[in-house]
């Protein structure tokens, strides 16, 4: 693969990652999911490490705790917060994967992703229900 296209896919994943983004403790069963984090929320993430671009801001939308791409990106998102804000993340694009952990508070929420040779770290701000 060129480099130019391993950095797209990369930059993809990184920029889906967002909050998706992208995991800290467990997944949350339905029971357990959290519906007070549910909405729209605007994720930043910051290349640390790797090839991937330097910062992506990306749509993520949080469903019954569920989270899901928001955005018109060709990947899957697939995640679920727990009722204490804690949150997992694994975003795909093909044979590709990254998986991201953090902890929601309030309208704000933070946490680390890696995929690939990248990793870095996120934030999310809560933009509407």
């Amino acid at each position: 693969m060129a480099k130019s296209q391993k950095n797209i896919r990369n930059f993809t994943l990184a920029g889906a990652l967002a909050l998706s983004v992208a995991a800290i403790s467990g997944v949350a069963s339905p029971a357990t999911s959290a519906p007070g984090h549910d909405g729209l929320w605007s994720v930043v993430i910051v290349t640390e490490r790797g090839t991937c671009d330097r910062a992506y801001r990306y749509p993520v939308r949080i469903s019954r705790g569920n989270v899901i791409n928001a955005g018109d990106s060709p990947v899957t998102i697939s995640g679920q917060v727990r009722d204490n804000g804690a949150l997992t993340v694994v975003v795909s694009h093909g044979n590709q994967r990254a998986t991201g952990s953090g902890r929601l508070s309030g309208a704000n929420g933070a946490g680390t992703w890696s995929g690939g040779d990248c990793s870095g770290t996120w934030q999310a701000e809560r933009r509407g229900a």
